[in-house]
């Protein structure tokens, strides 16, 4: 299976996808390579999501010979794509390769590093900008961020897009890696979101960061060290 159950979670097991990951998990990989290795890695996802948790109708088309029966995904035209800025815009371009139709919001968050952890693990989290969309009851939306370590920034975010809007058909988190105590965080603090994802890596350094993960998926797109 393309998808497959891991406690809290959801495994994109794609072959594709693991290949990608492997490759740009690597230190050599440069900023170029990282960048359409993370994109990739938005397509394969996006396709996986029409492939697990979409529906197809039935629906009647004419060939160049023929009437006949053909399937067709519902629900393209009703997706939503959250944004989490910085580090997913490559993976949000991904995605779009899967969804060119998708309405699109954007969230400006990110921890506050010097302040450092709290007791619980999490970090104080600052939401610079928030754009988003009108969300429907039949919408799929799908929150990407490559990592997933925490979950400070993602239940900010997930509080953010449900807040004052109706519950969609579909409320997906993605990410490239996520941490096991990062995923325990999200699910008991949002349950309603369906948390798919990559690779979930051993654990969280010191530090916060995803172990072996990798590294800072902004900064390596962006070429900001």
């Amino acid at each position: 299976m393309p998808i497959e159950d891991r406690d809290n979670a959801h495994l994109i097991t794609h072959a594709l996808a693991k290949d990608t990951l492997s490759r740009i998990r690597d230190v050599e990989t440069e900023q170029v390579s990282f960048r359409k290795g993370l994109v990739k890695l938005g397509r394969i996802s996006g396709y996986e999501i029409i492939d697990g948790r979409m529906e197809t109708e039935y629906v009647e088309i004419e060939t160049p010979l023929k009437q006949t029966m053909g399937e067709r995904v519902r629900g393209l035209d009703d997706v939503v794509i959250i944004n989490v800025l910085r580090a997913a815009t490559p993976f949000v371009e991904g995605l779009l390769k899967a969804f060119p139709r998708a309405r699109q919001g954007v969230i400006s968050a990110s921890r506050d590093e010097e302040a450092g952890r709290e007791e619980d693990g999490s970090f104080p989290i600052t939401v610079d900008y928030v754009k988003l969309p009108e969300i429907t009851e039949d919408d799929t939306v799908i929150i990407a961020d490559p990592m997933l370590a925490t979950g400070s920034t993602m239940c900010t975010v997930l509080s953010h897009v449900i807040e004052n809007s109706p519950e969609p058909e579909n409320l997906i988190v993605l990410s490239a890696v996520s941490a096991p105590e990062g995923l325990l965080r999200v699910d008991e603090e949002h349950p309603e979101a369906d948390l798919l994802t990559v690779s979930i890596d051993d654990r969280l350094d010191e530090n916060g960061f995803i172990v072996p993960g990798l590294g800072d998926a902004g900064d390596r797109a962006f070429r900001t060290t």
